[in-house]
């Protein structure tokens, strides 16, 4: 009983639908947001393994010529 009262409190759902429509809209503005967000992180981690590669070889060859 107590758990259902609880549950009640953070439900909502209203009659006119027409309320989902901002809701809508915020949620479709924070996924595009992330979406850019995550394909920046993946294009600056990229670049970070090309560099990391890069001295990695840098080091052998030098490594080999000592």
């Amino acid at each position: 009983m107590l758990s259902s009262f609880i549950l009640n409190l953070f439900l909502y759902f209203p009659e006119d639908k027409t309320e989902y429509i901002p809701a809508g809209i915020t949620m479709a503005i924070f996924m595009i947001a992330a979406l850019f967000t995550f394909r920046i992180i993946q294009k600056a981690s990229k670049r970070e393994e090309l560099k990391t590669k890069r001295m990695e070889e840098e080091a052998r060859v030098q490594k080999r010529t000592e």
